[in-house]
């Protein structure tokens, strides 16, 4: 089983039809759907390949909480959550051009509370997005999770999620976190991956996990196996499309689902590029 913590929280993704005119109206249309990496990687797992999913955050006892952990539910995933605060939103201003631009409020997913140990049970890997270590008492109770998930032998993979939230963190206070947490599988853009130091392997690659793989949008993923260069693996052209939003997250899916089913590291990453393809296009991370 494959076990997923972090946000989930609702989408509400604005696709600009002009310029931003400030001060004033702008022409948009405006899509409201299931968002947060983690509930992300969770339900597009669940659907990739018949995967045991399971989804572990925070969400208020409300009623946007209440819809969420129920469509993540009818996506096939075992949702486990805690109820407090209120339920987060982020909204996603996609201009004509595709550039993207979030404004989070994460609301009661940075309000996750200790975790029930009984809610790794069964697991086999466990992924975690960086927005699960931005702050306490989420980051407290999710490093607490990763000491039992590494005492059960279970398998750690880490999303570096955002430039924004790296440079928030701080690229070294991040650097030291992935050495000591030793992670097998770290996830990072291009970007991303240049600001922590690990875009073309080497030391930094080899300490922060001991796969790195690095997407380079439309071009070939990079992946790096203790540091040393391993893979350059093709991405199958797509159509021009408008909005980008959890390609990422569905590129981590389809790679955990396959590599859990037994898949080459090659294979897991045709995998991600598959899953990826399906989800650019709409609004949101949900299947274009």
């Amino acid at each position: 089983m494959l076990a997923v913590v972090g946000d989930l929280v609702e989408d509400i993704v604005v696709w600009t039809s002009e310029p931003v005119r400030h001060g004033t109206d702008t022409a948009a249309r405006v899509f409201r759907t299931r968002g947060g990496s983690a509930a992300n990687v969770a339900a597009l797992a669940s659907g990739a390949a018949s995967a045991r999913v399971r989804f572990i955050g925070c969400v208020g006892p409300d009623a946007a909480g209440d819809a969420l952990v129920a469509a993540l539910k009818r996506d096939g995933v075992d949702v486990r959550v805690q109820r407090r605060g209120t339920t987060g939103a982020v909204v996603l201003l996609v201009d004509p051009e595709g550039e993207r631009t979030m404004f989070p409020d994460r609301g009661a997913s940075a309000e996750l509370g200790p975790i029930d140990p009984s809610w790794l049970d069964d697991a086999a890997w466990l992924h975690v997005p960086l927005y699960g270590f931005e702050r306490d008492p989420a980051r407290s109770s999710v490093l607490l999770m990763l000491e039992s998930a590494r005492e059960r032998g279970i398998r750690l993979s880490i999303d570096a999620s955002s430039t924004g939230l790296l440079a928030n963190l701080g690229t070294e206070a991040v650097l030291a976190l992935l050495r000591e947490l030793g992670p097998d599988v770290l996830f990072a853009n291009e970007t991303e991956a240049e600001a922590l130091g690990v875009a073309a392997g080497g030391p930094f690659a080899a300490e922060a996990a001991t796969t790195v793989v690095v997407k380079h949008g439309p071009a070939p993923t990079a992946v790096f196996e203790r540091g040393e260069p391993t893979l350059h693996v093709e991405v199958e052209p797509v159509d021009v499309v408008r909005d980008l939003t959890g390609a990422g997250d569905a590129f981590a899916a389809g790679y955990l689902a396959a590599t859990l089913s037994g898949a080459a590291v090659r294979d897991a990453v045709l995998a991600g590029h598959a899953l990826a393809a399906r989800v650019i296009g709409g609004a949101g991370a949900g299947p274009a």
